[in-house]
């Protein structure tokens, strides 16, 4: 800086001299008063907020500030683990206020006004104490149970979010989509039919590619005339952290953008910014049309308590910024109209100051998270009798036959067919099985998938079930969280794997993680079908033959799943339906694209790798794997391999192969669930194993077979003779390249036979 501060300067604490600037602001006032008003009449002559909702949005106002400023102090004494602060944002209690309490939120950190003021909603309830919980990361915090400083509410319809930039726009437009979609498909919704959904975030945020994903999808809605009651509130306070927001960047960047309604609300003064946010939420209420409401905010007291701003900004600006305060502008509004004196305003902002510091001391004494167990207990739910009856349930026969064209034409009745149309006949099943499924994602419609697997969907379910998305995966995923939190059953396709990784925080940070975050009492259930995998004869290279499974299976909380046949494939969509709609879990199914139309095992016309279909009663359980005995009926005990997908049939082809050149007798498993591994199954097949092979087409740096040698060695069995066959660390290239980065057979069958000498 040119004007190098003074020590003594660079000492002060920014959170103390906001806190006095107010008491200072009030005693000084020297302003005219009015006579007081009735709490009917406007707060301020020419104001649409009448004074006793003034009064009431104030003190939520206050009520944030003094969690902000407790926060801070007891930071220092470790009772207090989280000091992102909302000061300068409370101006968003508006946006509670106009909106009821049943209208889904989605909100960013500064949001401790809306937070006080919706808790109004309903009686009984306690923003302080509740807050102060959450804060102390106490066990008893109603919103994560201490897992994370969150906004969040059950009962008011906040669902909690991560900190991740923007990354909850999308599924908060998925939302919105959803509380229409439901209407159409004749679902019971949990909340009003005309709800909305509400967004925050900051004007730095809006230039987040997951935020653009999300306003361009809902103009696109828009345009196609379809109905997204989705409202962004924008808190502009022309910073993010320490890079400034160019002036009027936010106005000039979406004030004309087609098909996104733009308001704008002074957030820094309530009784001028009310009737605009009133305005705004009615607007995306009644025309059912995505609202972008830029709200005028400010930033005082830095990003976080660990933010010194006095180290990277100017004396003069921090003055400046302080001084638009909005309870400097709320306690002029609270004195001019006469609703308070000096004195009976300070006497509120010191019992509101008292009050946060009693919960917080209160919350300290609470208990906290002391075992692994209570930590993880919301992260993966699991109820294997539960699951087991419903994924075998299957009392909709007239549904099936509907759906199928007679019980003629059940696919069981019908002859061994090879994956992909299994998995097709399977999905046709279990939507017929659950009204509230929802299939969708790019081409998946009148197409029916680039590989036909959602052939025939879309003309027995229609478009109300089964619909094409924008080409947008982010969207994608964003959608089916929205319509999770609906109460319904989404399966969104992921064209291939390579593309999972520009949405992939869409689960790992997002679905996946509310369950977690909310301490089970939000979830996100669906079965995202990914086509998968490597082995297409070198078409289309990398993106079209990723083997990136790890990427998945790194995700908390995530069920992965990966057939290699279509009986197989018919009875693990069951139970991950049913994972979903008893638990809510979040669980990836990983389709081989190579092994959909194969038919052949051993030899070309053999038919070895078609399957009947399963009937609609049998389902395999979560984490049991498939053996492969010798074909002799014996033991197999000379050789046990572990593999899955593409490398199943490659490897009893090399079953054959080691019985012909060793005489061995050779179990092969296939593991079929790769996240989490059945760690019990893999000791069971290898405790009698005199050799072991893994056989992993994922990266030798990074793929599944880690995992199952990590089973096989804290089990004991790490002395048994151990080799595996795993992909190269390297992206895949096109044509008969690609063969050469991939475990074939011969590089198979050579491995068991130099394990043999």
């Amino acid at each position: 800086m040119n004007n190098p501060i003074p020590a003594r300067m660079r000492g002060l604490n920014r959170a103390e001299i906001c806190d006095q600037n107010f008491i200072e602001f009030v005693r000084d006032w020297r302003g005219g008063v009015q006579p007081a008003a009735s709490t009917d009449a406007a707060v301020l002559p020419g104001s649409m907020l009448r004074a006793g909702d003034f009064d009431e949005l104030f003190r939520s106002q206050l009520i944030s500030r003094h969690l902000d400023l407790m926060a801070r102090v007891l930071r220092v004494q470790n009772k207090v683990f989280y000091t992102i602060g909302s000061s300068g944002h409370e101006g968003n209690a508006m946006v509670a206020r106009a909106a009821r309490h049943t209208d889904p939120a989605f909100l960013h950190y500064r949001s401790g006004g809306f937070m006080a003021e919706r808790f109004r909603k309903l009686p009984g309830m306690d923003p302080i104490m509740d807050s102060a919980l959450s804060f102390a990361a106490s066990k008893d915090d109603p919103a994560s149970g201490g897992r994370h400083k969150v906004w969040g509410s059950k009962p008011l319809w906040v669902l909690p979010q991560t900190s991740t930039i923007a990354s909850h726009l999308p599924k908060a437009l998925g939302t919105a989509i959803a509380i229409e979609q439901a209407k159409r498909i004749g679902h019971d919704l949990p909340i009003p039919r005309d709800s909305i959904t509400i967004c925050s975030f900051g004007d730095a945020s809006s230039n987040h590619a997951t935020a653009q994903t999300a306003f361009n999808a809902a103009a696109w809605t828009a345009y196609q005339q379809l109905p997204a009651p989705v409202l962004y509130v924008c808190e502009d306070n022309g910073i993010g952290i320490s890079v400034k927001t160019p002036r009027d960047w936010i106005t000039a960047n979406f004030q004309h953008r087609r098909d996104l309604d733009y308001f704008y609300a002074d957030g820094l003064d309530l009784a001028n910014g009310w009737g605009d946010v009133v305005r705004a939420v009615e607007h995306c209420r009644t025309t059912r049309r995505p609202t972008f409401l830029h709200l005028r905010t400010t930033r005082i007291m830095g990003h976080a308590g660990t933010d010194f701003e006095i180290e990277w900004r100017s004396l003069e600006e921090l003055v400046a910024v302080e001084a638009t305060d909005p309870l400097l502008k709320s306690a002029d509004i609270a004195l001019r109209s006469g609703l308070y004196t000096a004195d009976s305003l300070l006497e509120l902002y010191e019992s509101t100051r008292r009050r946060c510091f009693e919960a917080a001391e209160d919350a300290d004494r609470r208990p906290r998270l002391t075992s692994l167990a209570d930590v993880m207990a919301p992260l993966a739910p699991f109820s294997p009798a539960e699951v087991a009856a419903e994924a075998s349930r299957s009392d909709y026969a007239d549904r099936r036959a509907t759906v199928f064209g007679g019980e003629d034409k059940l696919p069981e009745r019908q002859g061994p067919k090879h994956l992909a149309i299994q998995i097709n006949q399977a999905l046709h099943d279990l939507m017929a099985k659950y009204p509230e499924s929802l299939l969708f994602g790019e081409d998946v419609a009148q197409k029916g998938g680039v590989y036909t697997v959602t052939k025939g969907l879309f003309k027995a379910f229609t478009g109300k079930r089964v619909f094409n998305t924008l080409l947008d995966e982010t969207m994608i995923l964003g959608l089916a969280q929205g319509y999770a939190n609906m109460g319904m059953l989404p399966i969104p396709e992921i064209q291939y794997l390579a593309y999972f990784h520009n949405a992939c925080d869409q689960i790992r940070g997002e679905a996946a993680s509310l369950q977690f975050f909310s301490n089970g009492q939000y979830r996100n259930p669906m079965v995202m079908r990914v086509a998968s995998l490597g082995y297409q004869r070198g078409f289309g290279g990398h993106f079209h033959n990723d083997n990136s499974i790890t990427a998945l299976r790194d995700i908390p909380g995530l069920v992965v799943a990966c057939p290699s046949r279509g009986d197989d494939a018919a009875m693990m969509l069951r139970t991950l339906m049913a994972m979903a709609k008893v638990d809510g879990r979040v669980c990836a199914f990983l389709e081989p694209i190579a092994l959909y139309m194969t038919k052949d095992l051993h030899a070309a016309g053999d038919g070895g790798w078609l399957t009947a279909y399963p009937a609609p009663d049998q389902a395999i359980p979560f984490g049991e794997g498939r053996v492969y005995a010798p074909e002799d009926g014996g033991s197999g005990d000379d050789l046990v391999v572990f593999t899955f997908g593409n490398a199943v049939p490659m490897c009893l082809r090399a079953q054959r192969a080691w019985k012909e050149k060793l005489g061995w007798g050779v179990r092969v498993i296939d593991l079929r669930w790769l996240q989490p591994l059945n760690e019990r199954f893999i000791a069971e097949q290898a405790k009698s194993a005199k050799r072991i092979l893994v056989v992993d087409e994922g990266r030798r740096s990074a793929g599944v077979g880690e995992g199952i040698i990590t089973a096989i060695v804290e089990a004991g069995y790490g002395a048994t003779p151990l080799s595996r066959v795993v992909g190269a660390d390297t992206f895949t290239p096109l044509a008969g390249a690609a063969f050469l980065v991939l475990p074939g057979d011969e590089e198979i069958i050579a491995a068991g036979l130099r394990m043999a000498q």
